[in-house]
């Protein structure tokens, strides 16, 4: 038996899913709760095999809930049932420990092998998301980079400055760094934009739209 636990602030949703899951005879729910602030401490208590969440609940969200069940032993499965589409929201449950994002207007012969899917250890995915995801992705990355750099102005300035065929010296007076601290920076750089070598860092900044 699949054990199911459901998260989510809509009663009608946590309606629709227990009346789903109660005529499945692989499947029993052992617990809900409409918000995420006590999930932990149940999911602990009831151990269910998979956690069927909501992302947008008040107090602790979706991705709070995902990212503290991951530290949970054993961890379980994690489903997310939204009715946002947009690439981040998908991206960011997935980083958080997601395996599966379906929306909610999705059949419930679809939410029902999903999760029978993900309590295999498989990965699911909405298909009408697949193009959103494929067409998003590289955007979203770049976005991320540049708020990763985005406190770090003196680090765009390098970029800049060797897409500019500026030397380490005169990037170090440019910058007041010594010779030493903007090669270590550059090392660094060449390791977040995953490059080997100055050439290939200055051609990935130009294609992520760093410099």
């Amino acid at each position: 038996m699949i054990r199911v636990f459901i998260v989510d602030d809509h009663p009608i949703v946590r309606e629709g899913l227990r009346s789903l899951i109660s005529h499945q005879p692989d499947m029993i729910l052992v617990g809900e709760a409409d918000g995420g602030d006590k999930v932990s401490s149940l999911v602990t208590t009831l151990n269910p095999d998979v956690l069927v969440i909501d992302l947008r609940m008040p107090g602790l969200d979706g991705l709070g809930v995902l990212r503290e069940v991951q530290s949970l032993t054993p961890v379980p499965s994690c489903l997310v049932l939204s009715s946002y589409n947009e690439p981040n929201y998908v991206i960011a449950a997935i980083e958080a420990g997601a395996r599966g994002f379906l929306l909610k207007h999705s059949a419930y012969t679809t939410i029902l092998d999903a999760i029978r899917a993900i309590a295999r250890g498989e990965y699911v995915i909405s298909p009408n998301l697949v193009g959103v995801l494929f067409t998003n992705v590289a955007e979203f990355q770049r976005e991320r980079l540049r708020q990763a750099l985005a406190d770090d102005e003196s680090a765009l300035r390098l970029l800049k400055a060797l897409a500019d065929g500026a030397t380490t010296v005169e990037i170090g007076a440019m910058l007041h760094m010594s010779e030493a601290t903007v090669k270590r920076r550059i090392q660094e750089l060449i390791k977040l934009l995953g490059v080997r070598n100055r050439t290939q860092l200055v051609a990935e900044a130009v294609r992520r739209g760093l410099v």
